[in-house]
């Protein structure tokens, strides 16, 4: 059994009950965080993903902030280099599809301490506060080089994919 939580991990690229999402700024994936984390403090949220809402919120808000603050020590191969630039704009603009893992990382990303929800809320809304107040001047890893409205796309289609593992019920 590979866990986190001392459950099975459920293969997320075949869960389909996800909620539809599309976030047009930071503020609106903030409003919707602090919804998510109000419904889990009343009991009445649900998740269909491996992790808790403080791990995704803790995780969204490591990856807006590692271009400040550095990247974790990960080498991205040239060839994935490659690939990730030729999907970079559908990634960006479009869609970021669940599943993907960095190889060699155990669990298969960073920044996925369990965490409470409100804190994890509190990390992004700083993170993106951030984000909102400076374009980052670190290239992306895997992308290269974005412009603040790839660093901006990036961030909204990274918190829809996390996100819409969580359903207020």
């Amino acid at each position: 059994m590979d866990s986190l939580l001392g459950h099975a991990m459920i293969n997320t690229r075949r869960v389909k009950d996800r909620r539809k999402l599309r976030f047009e700024n930071l503020e609106a994936t903030l409003h919707d965080a602090s919804t998510l984390v109000d419904a889990e403090q009343v009991g009445t949220l649900r998740r269909t993903g491996n992790w808790t809402l403080g791990q995704a919120l803790g995780h969204l808000a490591f990856w807006a902030d590692a271009p400040f603050d550095g990247y974790p020590d990960m080498s991205v191969p040239w060839l994935v280099r490659v690939m990730a630039k030729l999907f970079k704009k559908r990634v960006i603009f479009n869609v970021m599809d669940p599943g993907m893992r960095i190889g060699r990382v155990p669990n298969g990303t960073f920044g996925i301490d369990v965490i409470p929800a409100p804190e994890g809320l509190e990390r992004l809304r700083r993170a993106y506060n951030r984000l909102a107040a400076q374009t980052p001047s670190m290239p992306n890893p895997a992308f290269g080089p974005l412009t603040r409205e790839e660093w901006l796309g990036l961030n909204l289609r990274h918190a829809e994919l996390h996100l819409s593992f969580f359903h207020q019920v």
